[in-house]
């Protein structure tokens, strides 16, 4: 199967999904420190399975053993191939070197990733006084062609919001434009999509721009994704995790109730009936916010009606901007096919994501299984020590597993054509 570089790799979503569909890791590269963590712990597990040694993992999750006993355990070349940098041109060359060595002298035959995308996204720009005119953030694409330049892969794929579309330098051109006439001066040529994650199996409305160039003069070449629609609800996601106050769970391994759906099997998320999980684990919330999250779920559960902020009774409305972001308190009804887009806010609260039933905003393992994320996937910190607002970042920043699974699947029916 074709190996691949994973740039931006985040918490790796968009790398676990091609790796599920065959193709080999050959590293990744991330600035943000506990993602790299993340990115080691996963490359170990995978190392595990192969060696046939899972229990080690498990082990780890059960916090009988620490990180460091834990890495300890596993070769130096699969915890080396992942690279903690921020990368720019003054530390390309250090880069480049740290890939070749990861290569071994192999062929690299595909790029994955996206640049971080506050920069590009309406509601950054939004919030931004400049707009987020002259980011720097808005020119990492250009350290992505250069990987293009100097490794000469058969393809890419490029993932980012769709604000990407809108998005204008200082000059009022769009970055999309400059980013694709960059591209074609690497070689390829490029065709995109905007795709609905809802559309490829996983359970939340989620659009993403998904950029695929191919090396050479191509037109068409978009590869067919085959749709998944699942015929289950939100509820599939939640119904065999154990019931937990705001505040309550367990960062370790906790076991699941009896599962009667297919959902969970059928995407990879669950193994087998029981299976423990980490990170079921609450947030403590005011007792304002309890009354408010009971209040929206309710009105959902008896009128389907979703609460306006001045809806709410004039003593719980505190904020000052009572004209914007009116929906800033939203359940996840489990009675429709899809949530709303889980994104990294929810490591700042989770007022946008109400648990259905149980009075409380969503766990990481509630939020990582909406984004596919399969349950033996753990999110690191930077110490080591549980963290569910750094679990939070990493799983609102990822790519959804099944649909990078999707793209890598329908890039592979194609790859010799």
């Amino acid at each position: 199967m074709p190996n691949y570089l994973d740039l931006f790799a985040g918490a790796g979503g968009l790398s676990e999904g091609f790796l599920r569909a065959g193709f080999d890791p050959v590293a990744h590269i991330e600035m943000d420190v506990a993602a790299c963590y993340t990115l080691k712990t996963r490359m170990a597990y995978k190392w595990l399975q192969e060696q046939g040694h899972p229990e080690i993992y498990r082990q780890y999750l059960a916090q009988e053993i620490t990180r460091d006993e834990f890495y300890a355990q596993i070769p130096d070349d699969v915890l080396n191939s992942v690279l903690n940098y921020e990368m720019s041109q003054d530390n390309l060359e250090d880069v480049f070197a740290e890939v070749d060595r990861c290569l071994n002298g192999e062929h690299l035959s595909l790029i994955v990733g996206g640049p971080p995308c506050q920069a590009y996204s309406v509601v950054g720009r939004a919030r931004s006084a400049t707009g987020m005119v002259g980011d720097r953030r808005n020119y990492l694409y250009t350290l992505y062609a250069e990987f293009l330049e100097r490794y000469q892969p058969e393809y890419f794929v490029f993932e980012n919001v769709l604000g990407l579309l809108s998005a204008r330098d200082q000059d009022g051109r769009l970055h999309f434009d400059n980013m694709r006439e960059r591209f074609a001066e690497c070689g390829y040529s490029v065709e995109y999509r905007v795709l609905n994650a809802r559309d490829y199996g996983v359970l939340q409305n989620r659009k993403r721009i998904i950029l695929i160039g191919k090396h050479g003069n191509y037109r068409n070449f978009y590869p067919e994704i085959e749709e998944i629609h699942p015929e289950c609800l939100v509820s599939d996601v939640l119904s065999d995790l154990p019931a937990i106050a705001a505040g309550g769970g367990e960062p370790a391994l906790v076991g699941t109730l009896p599962y009667h759906g297919h959902y969970l099997y059928d995407a990879h998320i669950k193994e087998r009936d029981g299976q423990p999980v980490t990170l079921h684990w609450a947030r403590p919330n005011t007792e304002q916010d309890l009354e408010i999250y009971q209040i929206v779920a309710n009105e959902w559960a008896h009128n389907h009606r979703r609460i306006k902020y001045y809806d709410l009774p004039i003593r719980l409305q505190t904020h000052r901007n009572t004209k914007a972001f009116l929906d800033r308190f939203k359940v996840v009804a489990q009675d429709l096919p899809y949530s709303q887009t889980v994104v990294a806010h929810m490591s700042k609260d989770g007022h946008y994501y109400i648990h259905p039933t149980q009075n409380r905003s969503l766990t990481p393992r509630e939020a990582a299984r909406l984004q596919t994320f399969p349950d033996d996937y753990y999110f690191e910190s930077v110490t080591g020590i549980p963290s569910r607002t750094t679990a939070f970042k990493q799983i609102g920043n990822a790519v959804p597993v099944r649909l990078a699974e999707s793209v890598a699947l329908a890039l592979d029916a194609v790859w010799d054509l």
